[in-house]
């Protein structure tokens, strides 16, 4: 079982909660959940323990986000089409994705990976510009993993139907 499919498990993202999911909504409003992370835990030099509230509350979002919307009328949008295009890619150890697919999504997680031991050293010694160069490089890569994501979706889902993600 590869990590993309231990990851979605842990999220409970099997069979029709990817649907959900797929929701622009709920694409979107993850994007902003990094930076608010961040700004939680930077907190704690201003509000102490309280902090732990909004950490908590963005650790909730994160953990109910994925099944707070329903599933979308059309998936003509970018943001469906890259989060089923991740069904695809969770799945490619039993059903093979396209050659050209099978690099650029691994460089990228990496690319989002390697953000993040800056933000974390970034917030334990208070570096803003630490964190900030974190961020940007973790969520630059995200984001153009989902992008590759949706150009995945597009060349493999007319082979097995529409909406089989």
């Amino acid at each position: 079982m590869s990590m993309d499919t231990r990851m979605a498990r842990a999220f409970g993202l099997e069979g029709d909660s990817w649907q959900r999911h797929a929701n622009p909504w709920s694409v979107y409003t993850r994007i902003p959940i990094p930076p608010l992370l961040v700004a939680a835990i930077w907190s704690r030099h201003q509000i102490g323990w309280r902090s732990l509230v909004p950490v908590g509350l963005v650790g909730a979002w994160t953990a109910i986000n994925p099944r707070a919307f329903p599933p979308p009328r059309s998936l003509d949008h970018w943001a469906s089409r890259g989060v089923l295009g991740e069904t695809f890619w969770a799945k490619r150890k039993e059903v093979p994705v396209p050659r050209r697919h099978r690099v650029a999504p691994v460089v990228l997680g990496a690319v989002s990976a390697a953000g993040v031991p800056f933000v974390v050293r970034g917030l334990v010694v208070r570096d803003g510009w630490m964190v900030l160069f974190g961020l940007a490089v973790q969520m630059a890569g995200k984001i153009w993993f989902i992008d590759r994501m949706a150009i995945l979706y597009d060349d493999v889902a007319p082979a097995n139907g529409p909406g089989n993600g």
